[in-house]
């Protein structure tokens, strides 16, 4: 199991101390470092400016936005990111929601699934650097009857295969992650509710005569080491609350709709409830501390070590932490955690 680092969303006032946290995960041999995007900072900026600062460790997507682009802007971003990287980067991608879908991008929040799997295969036509033709359902190019040509992507990525991840929640989203990509991107992933979400995975392999070992499995899991686990969980709190009760409407919230499925219906419409409310410290309360251990990493080294013991079992192949510690703490915080991984001797 390797280790990767997500630094989530830029501009919130850290973004010197993740340039130390990136730099400081390339030294200690960490996979990957991923960034994420909403409707704040993009993360194709963010990732070069990472990756000419960095000499080893891969750059990722978690996630580019399909909402936000055409699956030609995405092949040319992820063919440029590649090429100046030196073959370092990973291509992560996702739906969004409708809130950001419609409310920001301007696009309708429909048919995800036909969607994802057409984007896909127009970014991998045009990374294969083929004139782009595609007459699918919800993509057309060129576009009929028009003066638009087939064109081929110009540049050479450094590698004939970027790798592809989805973001995938639901059970026929896993599916066509299982079936289309190279690995998936999950949130809020337990070890012990894992099962589930790997056999739709598997069912989606299937379809392709592949098995779940072709996936890298990657989840993203909040990190806070400390003496007391249960103290620790308070500094994932506000997190939680914000996508269980915030992430989305109260009829559309993926993530919340994930936690009743993993058994906490009654305390996942209580946070709901009270974040639509603005009750915000009362829908941070309300998150079980149950939910926050399941699906993060708290406590003492030992114990750390214990949970990726759990993880790597459950069939996790690259592990990104995410510390949700001061940010003068951070560096020593990632050494924790490989500390942790050697411990556990799962890497």
């Amino acid at each position: 199991m390797r280790l990767g680092l997500n630094l989530g969303y830029w501009g919130a006032g850290n973004d010197a101390s993740n340039l130390v946290l990136a730099k400081e995960a390339d030294a200690l041999g960490y996979s990957v470092v991923w960034v994420a995007e909403a409707y704040g900072s993009d993360a194709p900026t963010v990732l070069s400016w990472i990756a000419a600062q960095t000499s080893s460790i891969d750059v990722g997507s978690a996630v580019l936005q399909i909402p936000a682009r055409t699956p030609a802007t995405t092949a040319m971003t992820a063919a440029t990111l590649d090429t100046l990287s030196g073959g370092r980067f990973r291509l992560g991608l996702g739906v969004s929601g409708p809130q950001v879908s419609e409310g920001w991008h301007g696009v309708r929040f429909t048919a995800p699934l036909g969607r994802t799997r057409e984007y896909v295969d127009i970014v991998r036509a045009a990374l294969r650097r083929e004139k782009v033709r595609y007459d699918g359902t919800h993509f057309r190019l060129p576009l009929p009857d028009g003066p638009g040509k087939a064109l081929a992507l110009t540049v050479h990525p450094a590698r004939d295969h970027i790798p592809t991840y989805l973001a995938a929640i639901g059970p026929k989203n896993l599916e066509l992650t299982g079936e289309i990509a190279d690995g998936w991107l999950p949130v809020f992933f337990s070890p012990e509710h894992a099962a589930t979400h790997l056999d739709h995975l598997s069912a989606g392999a299937a379809k392709a005569g592949r098995t779940l070992a072709d996936l890298d499995i990657a989840p993203t899991v909040p990190l806070v080491p400390g003496e007391d686990w249960t103290v620790c969980a308070d500094s994932v709190r506000a997190y939680a609350a914000l996508y269980l009760g915030g992430m989305g409407s109260r009829e559309k919230n993926f993530y919340n709709q994930l936690a009743v499925r993993m058994g906490y219906g009654d305390a996942a419409a209580e946070v709901q409830d009270r974040y639509l409310a603005k009750d915000y410290a009362g829908a941070m309360a309300a998150v079980p501390l149950e939910f926050l251990d399941a699906t993060s990493l708290l406590g003492p080294v030992e114990r750390i070590a214990e949970r990726m013991t759990a993880f790597a079992e459950a069939g996790v192949t690259t592990l990104n932490v995410s510390p949700f510690v001061a940010p003068e703490n951070g560096a020593a915080t990632l050494r924790t955690a490989l500390d942790a991984v050697e411990r556990a001797g799962v890497a």
